[in-house]
């Protein structure tokens, strides 16, 4: 088999790619769950923490080079051959553009950006628990919107490799 520089941005998007899903689908079946079982100061807290944390080279480099490289590798299939695997590498890209990263910008960091203003120490259990209701579903549900787009996006792009061997 032979390796182009195209072949090896598809690769990597696709790489990249997955390692993103995979993260959204984990912290599904795991986070979550494991958060419900916790009292609202701890899930508060928890969630502060973790957006904090969460922001480092590795998550940007699979969240938002997976964006990049699938746009990339769309742009490359659409010069070489507009066939199933553009269609394909084109579904990925909008999938992920807007249902990963754009519900993320637009949804969880706002809500992200929201808790993390709030001095946690400072309220009473009732205004935690107040507090928790207006973040923890939305957020939530937005997370299993992302999640599904980027396994979406996985899938498509995956699917595109296959059949352009």
């Amino acid at each position: 088999m032979e390796f182009t520089l195209n072949k090896s941005i598809l690769y990597v998007a696709v790489l990249l790619t997955g390692l993103s899903a995979g993260l959204f689908y984990a912290w599904m079946v795991s986070v979550i769950p494991g958060t419900k079982r916790v009292g609202d100061l701890v899930y508060l807290e928890v969630m502060q923490s973790i957006n904090r944390a969460i922001l480092n080279p590795g998550f940007y480099l699979i969240f938002f080079g997976s964006l990049l490289l699938l746009a990339s590798s769309t742009i490359q299939q659409y010069q070489i051959s507009v066939n199933l695997s553009f269609w394909l590498l084109l579904s990925a890209a909008l999938s992920y553009l807007i249902g990963t990263v754009g519900v993320t910008m637009l949804g969880n960091v706002p809500l992200n950006e929201m808790l993390d203003k709030i001095d946690l120490t400072t309220l009473e259990p009732n205004q935690l628990y107040d507090i928790r209701i207006r973040f923890e579903p939305r957020w939530n549900q937005l997370h299993m919107f992302r999640t599904v787009f980027s396994v979406l996006a996985f899938s498509a792009s995956l699917l595109a490799i296959i059949i352009n061997k």
